[in-house]
């Protein structure tokens, strides 16, 4: 199944979750007055697009308005879709993992942070890269074992210590054995104990320091936090949480397909500033994608562009 496909299926409560909220609003009025912007506003907030973004949404729909001359509601559907692809797609950059390199993944449990490991390793392994695993998340006795059976599964090493002991360390022994087996890429489990704010923020920066160090600043370093897209404005409460504790340098976003909760990647977009790297669209091992918003949102627009024209704009 080629990626549009993918994107296109697994988007489909959120695409009606958004559009469906918008049309039923426009089918109300018959011209563009100031309560239609209001109800307008109210679907998109209800749609898990966060007050700030919706306000920002219309605001630029305004402007559309205004540009394109347009009075009648039913003109708002294009507009509206305008408006978010253009957001969306605001200065976009290309993403690339240089070697050596170092991915932290950070997140609450619960999220499907191991799991993502084990995608993210499956995914460097497909461009044919050397990966190793830390499992630096030495809190619960059940993630090192999580983490091992992700190892196993995707043929990589898993460099683990007893249950409590220090995350540092077990970096430490992490990277000195990527350095000796000439590793790609090293990808580091770590607790998320979000209720202790100041201890998570010293062992990442201990965690850090190790890196550096012992890299001697060669390697990429990359922090990735698992956000689920399921629980909606709640994800962008973590993701604000984390960026307090950690140089945040990317999001995954997973369980993005069967939610229509999937209007929080615009909210991300808005207002973090951090780039959304990966979303999870399936349970598949092979289902964790790089993440393109010109793709995302010709998927929740599906009727903007046909699969051809998006694929012929990939290439």
């Amino acid at each position: 199944m080629g990626l549009f496909k993918k994107m296109l299926d697994g988007l489909e409560k959120t695409r009606q979750s958004i559009m469906g909220g918008v049309e039923n609003v426009i089918k109300s009025f018959k011209k563009i007055d100031e309560e239609l912007y209001e109800e307008l506003e109210e679907a998109l907030i209800m749609a898990d697009i966060g007050v700030n973004a919706s306000m920002l949404i219309i605001e630029k729909l305004r402007e559309k308005v205004k540009q394109e001359k347009a009075t009648e509601a039913h003109e708002l559907k294009e507009l509206i879709k305008a408006v978010i692809s253009e957001i969306l797609t605001e200065d976009n950059e290309e993403f690339e993992l240089k070697s050596p390199a170092v991915i932290l993944v950070v997140g609450v449990n619960g999220v499907g942070k191991t799991t993502t490991i084990g995608k993210l390793t499956n995914y460097y392994k497909s461009q044919n890269k050397k990966v190793m695993l830390a499992a630096a998340d030495t809190f619960r006795a059940a993630a090192i074992d999580q983490l091992e059976v992700w190892g196993n599964r995707n043929n990589v090493d898993v460099i683990k210590h007893q249950e409590n002991a220090d995350p540092s360390a077990v970096v430490f022994d992490a990277v000195k054995a990527a350095k000796a087996r000439d590793i790609d890429v090293l990808i580091a489990d770590t607790a998320g104990r979000l209720h202790n704010k100041k201890n998570l923020m010293e062992e990442l920066k201990k965690i850090t320091k190790v890196i550096n160090r012992e890299y001697d600043t060669m390697a990429q370093l990359e922090v990735f936090l698992v956000l689920d897209a399921t629980t909606g404005q709640n994800a962008l409460v973590q993701a604000a949480t984390f960026k307090e504790v950690a140089d945040i340098t990317g999001i995954v976003l997973t369980k993005l397909d069967g939610t229509a909760k999937g209007g929080i990647v615009i909210a991300i977009k808005n207002e973090l500033q951090v780039p959304v790297r990966f979303i999870g669209i399936g349970e598949g091992i092979d289902d964790l994608e790089p993440f393109d918003e010109n793709t995302f949102a010709a998927a929740l627009f599906a009727d903007m562009k046909t699969e051809e024209e998006v694929e012929d704009g990939d290439e």
